[in-house]
């Protein structure tokens, strides 16, 4: 049976926008890991064996510690290869991250990107896709819906091209901190996410066919989607310098392919069987006593994220409390989430947002 390296399983579906953020970085930093592929709607049986409940791709293990979100996910690894991290040292470009760590998976960039998805597009006439995502989003995920709400999120998009043009980019650099490879802000702030919207066979490719209906996301994703963007609103004219920055990180994340090791890619069973049968990633856990949630060390704890998936919860005992984190040890695993965007309730209690 493969093993895992560096202990890390990466469990992901290949057009998963956010789980390209972290395949990007371990690719970029030429990290090896193993990769398990789930499949886009529920139900995963390979999470359940795990006895993890979270329902959002990507999520992280290192060894038996799970670490659910992209931005926790991307923190451990800076954290755990610490040479050659991709994030920076200085208060300004730290602050740059954040700001774009916020902005772009805080706020509601993807959700206004989702919502110009082309209605005509395969996807969007698979009820089942269609079903699970007004599930996972709390929304109606239609093509009413959808086709209701262009204007508005077109708006929004366009917005946010201008901020990126006439502000991070306006002075010509070729990467958002002028750096001379793109780093972590360029990660949070260009992800560069081919999107397989459909499992209709598309085109032949050396004599086999292929799924090629693609995408980008939030931004290279939609330059790259059929129909998203009118040419008139948002194109190389009128934002020259977004759309070049997207062409030169393709570029160099082509380049380091040819560098970075292969992804071993695990079966679910066998993905399970290491996870279970490792040690614990990180020790000396501990809770901080002034928190203002004034929880316990061993309480029984639900944490779940609140703007989406949010009817899936994790249950545990508190085994860590930080500013940033929450860790309860689960039936299985342990779990790792950020406190921002995620709830955490004492079960029998009533918790907030913290």
């Amino acid at each position: 049976m493969a093993e895992a390296p560096n202990g890390i399983v990466l469990f992901h579906y290949p057009f998963s926008p956010y789980a390209r953020r972290v395949t990007w970085y371990l690719q970029l930093r030429g990290i090896a890991y193993a990769q398990c592929i789930q499949p886009p709607v529920l139900p995963r049986p390979d999470l359940t064996a795990l006895s993890v409940s979270y329902r959002r791709i990507p999520l992280m293990t290192i060894g038996k510690d799970v670490y659910l979100d992209t931005r926790l996910i991307l923190q451990k690894l800076e954290e755990r290869f610490p040479e050659g991290k991709l994030g920076s040292d200085s208060p300004d470009g730290k602050a740059t991250e954040k700001l774009l760590e916020s902005w772009m998976i805080e706020g509601p960039v993807f959700q206004r990107a989702a919502g110009l998805i082309p209605t005509n597009m395969p996807a969007m006439k698979d009820e089942r896709f269609r079903k699970d995502r007004e599930k996972f989003s709390g929304r109606p995920w239609s093509i009413e819906a959808i086709e209701k709400g262009r204007p508005e999120n077109l708006t929004y998009i366009r917005h946010c091209f201008d901020i990126l043009e006439n502000t991070f980019l306006a002075d010509g650099r070729d990467w958002i901190l002028k750096t001379e490879k793109p780093g972590l802000a360029d990660i949070e702030g260009s992800p560069t996410c081919k999107i397989h919207l459909s499992q209709k066979r598309r085109r032949k490719k050396k004599g086999k066919k292929v799924n090629r209906i693609t995408a980008i996301w939030p931004f290279d994703w939609l330059i790259e989607m059929p129909g998203a963007l009118p040419k008139s609103l948002i194109s190389p004219t009128t934002h020259p310098k977004v759309f070049a920055w997207v062409t030169r990180f393709r570029a160099d994340l082509k380049s380091s392919k040819t560098t970075a090791p292969k992804p071993v890619t695990l079966k679910g069973p066998d993905a399970v069987k290491i996870i279970l049968a490792s040690d614990f990633a990180e020790q000396n856990l501990s809770v901080d006593e002034t928190d203002a949630q004034r929880l316990k060390k061993g309480a029984e704890v639900e944490i779940y994220p609140i703007d989406s998936g949010f009817s899936h919860k994790d249950r545990g005992f508190l085994v860590g409390l930080a500013r940033n984190e929450v860790v309860v040890q689960g039936e299985k695993c342990r779990i790792h989430a950020p406190r921002t965007g995620f709830r955490v309730t004492e079960v029998g209690k009533e918790g907030s947002k913290l």
